[in-house]
C-alpha cells in the first residue's frame, strides 16, 4: 500500500472543492458582466423612482397655488358650469375628464385638449376660475415618470431597455446572494456588518456592496417585481395569465349581457384606471335620440354607488360612448371602475377591488407598495432606503472593480475551469430567460457574440479574458 497516495476521501474533497470554485467563477462572471452593463441604468431607475415616491409632497409644494383654493366659499359651482366656463374662456378647449375630491380646500382638476396638446387645468370650485394650466407631458411627475419608464428618451426601445435592466437586476440579486454566502465559516464582519476601518480599500468597497445587498435583497426583488406589471413584455404575460385564469377581473363583474364586439378597452378611453381594469372591454351606450346626461348627474351616480374620492369622471366619446367613473385609489381596497350609459345613467360595468381575482389583488397591492402609497410615509421611506441602497451598491461595485482591474484588460473574473459547470450555469440562466423573455434574448445574443466574434479576435479575447 502506498501511504503517499491520496485517499478516496481526499480525492472527493479536492473534486468537490474544484467544482465549488468552478461554480463560483461561472456565477461571478455572469454577475460581473450583468453589473457592469446594467449598473448605470439601475442608478437612473433608482434615482428617478426615489424622487417619484414623493410626488404628492413635491408637487403639493411646487404647484400649491394651482392645487389649493384661495378662499373656501359657501357654495360650489356644478362641474358642468365649470367646464362650460373653461371652454368659453379658452376657445378650442375640449374637456375630457374631471377629477373630484372631497377636500373643500382643493381645486378641481380638469383634463382637456387645447391646440392639440393635453392640458391639466385646475379650477376653483367656488368661482370656476382657473388657478393654473400645465402641459400634461411637462409636469414634474411626468418628467420623472418618463425617466423611470423610458429613460426620458421615450419610445418602445427605451421602455424595453428599462425592462431588461430591471429583469437583470433580479438575476444580480440572486447571483449576488450566492457570491455573498460564507464559504467556510460564518463571520459577523464582512457578512452582515461592513468592515469600514480601511476607507478606500477593496475590502471597504466590497463590504459596502455586499452587506447592504444582503439586507436589502428581498426589498429589491419585491420592488422590481411590483413594477414589472407595467412592463411591455413581462407585463403583457402577467396580464394574459391573469385574464386566462380569471384571476384579474371575473366575468360576472360585467353587468352588461354580451361582451362588446369592440376591442376598445378602459385604458384607451379614460383616466385614473386601476391596473386590474385597464383591459376591461368598454360597453356602448344605447343611442336613439336621447338627451345626454350632465357630468353632475354622473357625479351623483358615483356618490350613490359609494365611490371613494378622489375619483375621475371621463367623458363619453361619440354617440355610443360611455361615461367612465374610475379611481386608482391610494387605498387599493377603494379601487373602482364603472362604465355608465351616457343617456340613461345605467351602470353597465362595475368592477371593484373586492371582485378582483387573487392575482389582480396581489398586483394591485404591489403597485401601491411600489409607488409608496400603500401605507403612507413609512412606505415612501422604505422605498427610498431601497432605492438609495441600489445606488450605493452600483457605485461601490464600480470602485471595487477599479481596485482589481489590471491595465489593458476589462478585469472580468476568470472563466470556470470546468466546462460542464459553465454550461450548467448557462442552462440555469436560460431558465431565467424563459421566465423573462428579454433576458433570454440577451443571453442568446451574448453567447452568439462570444462564440462568433470575441473568441475569434485575439485582442478582444484577451480583453474579455475568454
Amino acid at each position: 500500500m502506498n501511504l503517499s497516495s491520496p485517499s478516496v476521501l481526499e480525492v472527493q474533497q479536492k473534486s468537490k472543492a474544484k467544482l465549488t470554485a468552478s461554480l463560483y467563477q461561472a456565477i461571478w462572471r455572469w454577475h460581473f458582466y450583468a453589473g457592469i452593463i446594467f449598473a448605470p441604468f439601475l442608478i437612473i431607475l433608482a434615482f428617478s423612482g426615489s424622487v417619484y415616491l414623493f410626488k404628492p409632497q413635491i408637487e403639493g409644494y411646487l404647484y400649491k397655488d394651482m392645487f389649493n383654493v384661495q378662499e373656501i366659499g359657501s357654495t360650489t359651482m356644478t362641474a358642468d358650469d365649470i367646464i362650460a366656463k373653461t371652454e368659453r374662456a379658452y376657445p378650442g378647449t375640449a374637456i375630457t375628464s374631471v377629477e373630484f375630491t372631497n377636500d373643500p380646500a382643493k381645486t378641481i382638476k380638469l383634463t382637456g385638449s387645447l391646440d392639440g396638446i393635453t392640458r391639466l387645468m385646475y379650477a376653483d370650485p367656488y368661482t370656476g376660475k382657473l388657478s393654473g394650466m400645465m402641459d400634461s407631458d411637462k409636469t414634474f411627475s411626468a418628467f420623472f415618470k418618463k425617466m423611470h419608464s423610458e429613460l426620458v428618451i421615450g419610445g418602445t426601445w427605451a421602455n424595453r431597455l428599462v425592462e431588461l435592466a430591471a429583469c437583470w437586476a433580479i438575476i444580480l440579486v440572486v447571483t449576488g446572494l450566492y457570491l455573498w454566502w460564507p464559504r467556510n465559516r460564518f463571520q459577523l464582519w464582512g457578512t452582515i456588518l461592513p468592515r469600514l476601518r480601511k476607507p478606500g480599500s477593496r475590502q471597504f468597497w466590497r463590504d459596502l456592496h455586499a452587506v447592504p445587498a444582503f439586507w436589502l435583497s428581498l426589498l429589491i426583488v419585491i420592488l422590481i417585481a411590483t413594477g414589472l406589471p407595467w412592463s411591455g413584455v413581462v407585463g403583457s404575460q402577467i396580464n394574459r395569465l391573469a385574464n386566462s385564469t380569471n384571476s384579474n377581473y371575473p366575468p360576472y363583474a360585467l353587468s352588461f349581457a354580451a361582451k362588446p364586439e369592440s376591442v376598445t378597452v378602459a385604458k384607451d378611453i379614460a383616466q385614473d384606471i386601476p391596473w386590474a381594469s385597464e383591459n376591461l372591454p368598454v360597453p356602448a351606450s344605447v343611442a336613439g335620440g336621447y338627451i345626454k346626461l350632465e357630468v353632475e348627474d354622473i357625479k351623483q351616480i358615483a356618490d350613490k354607488q359609494a365611490i371613494a374620492a378622489p375619483y375621475t369622471i371621463s367623458m363619453p366619446r361619440g354617440e355610443q360612448g360611455v361615461y367612465t367613473i374610475a379611481t386608482s385609489h391610494s387605498r387599493p381596497g377603494n379601487n373602482a371602475t364603472l362604465h355608465v350609459d351616457q343617456y340613461s345613467g345605467a351602470v353597465l360595468t362595475d368592477v371593484r377591488f373586492a371582485q378582483y381575482g387573487l392575482m389582480a389583488k396581489g398586483i394591485t397591492m404591489g403597485i401601491a407598495l411600489h409607488e409608496g402609497r400603500l401605507f403612507g410615509v413609512p412606505n415612501q421611506i422604505l422605498g427610498l432606503i431601497t432605492a438609495l441602497g441600489v445606488i450605493l451598491m452600483a457605485l461601490s461595485s464600480y470602485f471595487m472593480w477599479r481596485k482589481r482591474k489590471p491595465d489593458g484588460k476589462l478585469g472580468a473574473p476568470a472563466k470556470a475551469k470546468t466546462k460542464g459547470t459553465a454550461i450548467g450555469v448557462l442552462l440555469i440562466m436560460l431558465v431565467f430567460g424563459a421566465l423573462m423573455p428579454l433576458v433570454g434574448l440577451s443571453i442568446i445574443s451574448i453567447v452568439l457574440l462570444d462564440w462568433l466574434v470575441i473568441r475569434r479576435i485575439k485582442p478582444l479575447k484577451a480583453w474579455f479574458a475568454v
